[in-house]
C-alpha cells in the first residue's frame, strides 16, 4: 500500500476491526438513543378497553335516534363514569351514564354524545362543559336532554384501535426516541434490550488552548475543538465526555488518556499529529505498543485533514482517533471517520452518510489540488417541486481554520482526486451534515 492513503482506504481500515457493542438490558429512560436488538410484540391490545374520547354521556343508539333541539331525547342518568372506574353501571333502554374522557364505556352503551349536544343534565339549554351538577351526592344528574343523534361507536376509542395484541410494535434496529419510549411504556415494558450508546472521550492538545469563558493571554486561543467534537459525538448517538485541553507534554497526555480508558469505548484527540516539533500526540503514543495497543499515523490524500492517526490502545483495544488540530480539519475528519465508527458500535446502518448529487451554484469556480479529495463547506438546498437535483453553494474558503464558515454550512462539497476544479452549473457530490 502506498505511503499516502486514500480516504476510502483509511475508512475501510478503521471499520475493519469494529463490531457493534454487546446488547444490555436498560430501564426505559436509560435506553433513549440506543438501538433496539429485539422485536417488540404487543402483549395486550392498546387501548385495552373501549373508552370515551369526549366528556359527555354514554348512550344506546336507539335512544337518541332522531333527537333534535326541538324534540330532544330525555334519558335517565345512572351516575358518573370517570377514568379509572372499576365497577360500571349497565346502560339500559332510556338510560345514560355521564362519562369523562378516557373512561371505559359501560356495558349496554354503544356511543358517546358530547356534553355540547346536551343540556348538561341541567334541564335547560345546551351545555358546553361537564361542570353542571345537581345536588346528587354521587355527582349524577337525574336526567339529561340529548338534542343530536349518535351513530354506533361515535366518540369511542375502540379496544385495539391503536395496536392489537400479537402485532409487531417495534422492529429490531429501531433507534429509541421519545415516541418509541412512550409506546414501550404504554405497552407495559419497564426495560428493554438494546445496544448501548458508545462512550466517547474527547480531548484537545495544545499549551496555547484556553477554556472558553476565560481571558486569553498572549499567544493563546480558546479551545473550540473539544467542544465541536463532543457535540458531534453526541449528535452521532454517543455518550460523549469532554476532557478539555491537555498541555504539550507527552507524559501528561499519555497519563490522561490512560485515566480515561475506564469510561471510553472510543477516544478522540485533536492536534499534535503533524510533523512539527511539538506533535505531542505522536510522541505520547509512539511507545504505547507496550501497553497492548498500536496507533499508526498516516498521510491521507485529502484536504483538509491530511494527517491522521488511528489505532487501538489499552487492555480492551479501545479505538483511538488522533485528528488534526485545525478546527475544520478536525470536524471534517470526525464526519468522515469517527461518525461511521460510532454508528458501527451502535449497530446502525448505513455507517456512512449517503452522498447526494447537487448543482453547484454561485459565481466562482472551486479549485482542488490534484490527487487529493477536497471537502469544501457548502449550503445545500433540496430539489424544488418537480426537480430531481438540489443545489449547493460554497461557504467560505478552503482554509482549515475557517470555523466561522463551518458554522454556516450544512454540507460538504466533495471534489474527487481526479478533479481540479468545478464550475457553476456542474453537478457535484454532496455529503449532507444535517
Amino acid at each position: 500500500m502506498s505511503e499516502t492513503w486514500s480516504v476510502d482506504e483509511h475508512l475501510t481500515d478503521v471499520l475493519r476491526g469494529l463490531r457493534a457493542l454487546e446488547p444490555i438490558e436498560l430501564q426505559l429512560l436509560d435506553a433513549q438513543g440506543c438501538v433496539l436488538v429485539e422485536e417488540i410484540t404487543v402483549p395486550a391490545s392498546l387501548p385495552p378497553f373501549d373508552n370515551s374520547s369526549m366528556d359527555g354521556y354514554a348512550v344506546r343508539v336507539a335512544d337518541v335516534e332522531g333527537a333534535t333541539r326541538e324534540l330532544p331525547a330525555v334519558l335517565s342518568v345512572l351516575g358518573d363514569v370517570a377514568a379509572g372506574s372499576g365497577e360500571l353501571p349497565e346502560v339500559g333502554p332510556g338510560e345514560a351514564a355521564r362519562i369523562m374522557t378516557g373512561a371505559p364505556l359501560p356495558p349496554g352503551a354503544e356511543a358517546v354524545v358530547p356534553v355540547e349536544w346536551t343540556d348538561g343534565g341541567t334541564g335547560g339549554g345546551p351545555a358546553d362543559s361537564m361542570t353542571a351538577r345537581s345536588a346528587d351526592p354521587d355527582g349524577a344528574t337525574g336526567e339529561v336532554r340529548v338534542h343530536r343523534p349518535a351513530a354506533a361507536g361515535a366518540h369511542v376509542r375502540a379496544r385495539g384501535s391503536d395496536v392489537r395484541s400479537g402485532t409487531l410494535a417495534l422492529r429490531s434496529g429501531t433507534v429509541l426516541g421519545p415516541p418509541q419510549i412512550g409506546l414501550l411504556a404504554a405497552l407495559g415494558f419497564g426495560s428493554v434490550t438494546v445496544r448501548p450508546q458508545p462512550r466517547v472521550v474527547v480531548l484537545s492538545t495544545g499549551s496555547e488552548l484556553a477554556q472558553p469563558g476565560e481571558p486569553l493571554a498572549n499567544g493563546q486561543i480558546h479551545d473550540a475543538n473539544s467542544f465541536v467534537l463532543t457535540a458531534a459525538a453526541r449528535a452521532a448517538g454517543a455518550v460523549a465526555y469532554r476532557v478539555g485541553a491537555v498541555d504539550d507534554d507527552p507524559e501528561t497526555l499519555r497519563a490522561t488518556i490512560e485515566d480515561q480508558l475506564i469510561r471510553a469505548d472510543v477516544v478522540v484527540t485533536s492536534g499534535g499529529v503533524s510533523v512539527g516539533a511539538y506533535d505531542v500526540v505522536k510522541e505520547a503514543l509512539s511507545g504505547i505498543d507496550d501497553a497492548g495497543g498500536h496507533v499508526e499515523f498516516r498521510r491521507l490524500a485529502m484536504q483538509p485533514g491530511k494527517p491522521q492517526g488511528f489505532g487501538v490502545i489499552g487492555r480492551e483495544n479501545t479505538p483511538l482517533f488522533a485528528l488534526p488540530g485545525n478546527p475544520v480539519s478536525a470536524y471534517v475528519s470526525f464526519e468522515l471517520f469517527v461518525r461511521p465508527a460510532i454508528r458501527v458500535l451502535l449497530g446502525r446502518e448505513p455507517a456512512r452518510r449517503e452522498p447526494v448529487r447537487a448543482v453547484l451554484a454561485g459565481d466562482e469556480k472551486l479549485r482542488s489540488p490534484a490527487g487529493k479529495r477536497q471537502f469544501l463547506r457548502g449550503a445545500y438546498e433540496p430539489p424544488a417541486a418537480g426537480e430531481k437535483t438540489g443545489t449547493v453553494r460554497a461557504v467560505g474558503g478552503a482554509g482549515s481554520h475557517l470555523i466561522a464558515a463551518l458554522a454556516q454550512a450544512d454540507a460538504l462539497i466533495v471534489l474527487p482526486e481526479r478533479a481540479e476544479e468545478a464550475a457553476p452549473g456542474d453537478e457535484v457530490e454532496v455529503i449532507r451534515l444535517d
